[in-house]
């Protein structure tokens, strides 16, 4: 055999060995991942006297979907439901909206100081959120006592909308403006010879060509303002205008508590960002696919 076959032979061999070694490691990590979520479904679908009786690791004697139909009914899920969309749909879009005219301002218009606006928008991200939890709470009290409303973005909608856009637009800014990059500059060049302004500009020309990666932004920030916990219990001292994630707190009783029934909230809880995922889950993948390749 030559020495050519023989090395050919044991780099097949190497391939194999190294594939086999990364499709492990992924198997286990996917695993380690999903494994909650599914002990998580499998434990909302017992009865909570089964396990007080035979154990948290026992074979379940019946499966029932009574722990759902008693979170359905604790929750009052229709109203928290409501205020988390009253929340959640506002920041989303006005999140992208201004992410996306920074981005083009930053990008598509050279100034002096463009870097540093980038920075400015992106630096926000490196902060620990719970550094802010007590400063934005001052804030919005001394604002609503300075113009004599105590609640004008305290325990307001308006004011967690404000802090969701403010905390998420620094992202949406830094992805969209690496995105509008690989936009060609002679689509720009074109607008501003056929005499369009700096708004019909990024209306009509460049915004249309950001839909597969504000679809992907989008399905991202709904996801992570959706399940916004925190930000609720802070700004919002009445619990009929928190979110359903703040809803998950009825389920849970003074002295003992039932936690068949507070994993059937959680994915009842979860739901909603799980079946958006997978209705636009096309548009999520071009979205982090499309210009990840230039020309």
């Amino acid at each position: 055999m030559s020495t050519g076959v023989v090395q050919n032979v044991e780099y097949r061999n190497k391939q194999k060995r190294k594939d086999a070694f990364i499709s492990t490691f992924i198997g286990i990590f996917a695993f380690v991942w999903i494994f909650p979520i599914l002990w998580t479904v499998w434990t909302s679908l017992r009865p909570y006297n089964d396990i007080i009786s035979y154990g948290i690791f026992s074979w379940p004697r019946r499966l029932t979907f009574d722990n759902y139909i008693n979170a359905i009914r604790e929750m009052k899920i229709g109203v928290y439901l409501l205020n988390s969309l009253l929340v959640t749909v506002p920041s989303v879009i006005l999140t992208l909206f201004f992410g996306s005219l920074v981005a083009f301002v930053v990008t598509r218009y050279q100034y002096k100081f463009n870097l540093w606006i980038l920075l400015l928008f992106t630096a926000g991200n490196m902060l620990p959120i719970v550094l802010t939890y007590i400063p934005v709470f001052w804030m919005f009290i001394w604002v609503g006592e300075l113009f004599g409303n105590r609640n004008m973005l305290y325990n307001n909608y308006g004011g967690l909308i404000l802090v969701h856009v403010g905390f998420q637009v620094g992202f949406a800014t830094f992805v969209l403006s690496s995105y509008m990059k690989t936009i060609p500059k002679e689509i720009s060049e074109s607008a501003t010879i056929d005499g369009a302004n700096v708004f019909r500009h990024y209306w009509n020309v460049i915004l249309p060509l950001l839909r597969p990666a504000l679809a992907a932004l989008s399905v991202l920030m709904t996801t992570w303002i959706y399940n916004e916990f925190f930000w609720a219990l802070v700004l919002m001292s009445d619990d009929s205008k928190r979110p359903i994630t703040s809803a998950l707190r009825r389920l849970q009783g003074q002295y003992v508590t039932d936690f068949n029934l507070l994993a059937a909230g959680a994915i009842i809880a979860a739901a909603p960002t799980v079946i958006m995922f997978f209705v636009l889950r096309k548009q999520f993948i071009a979205g982090l696919t499309l210009g990840s390749t230039k020309g």
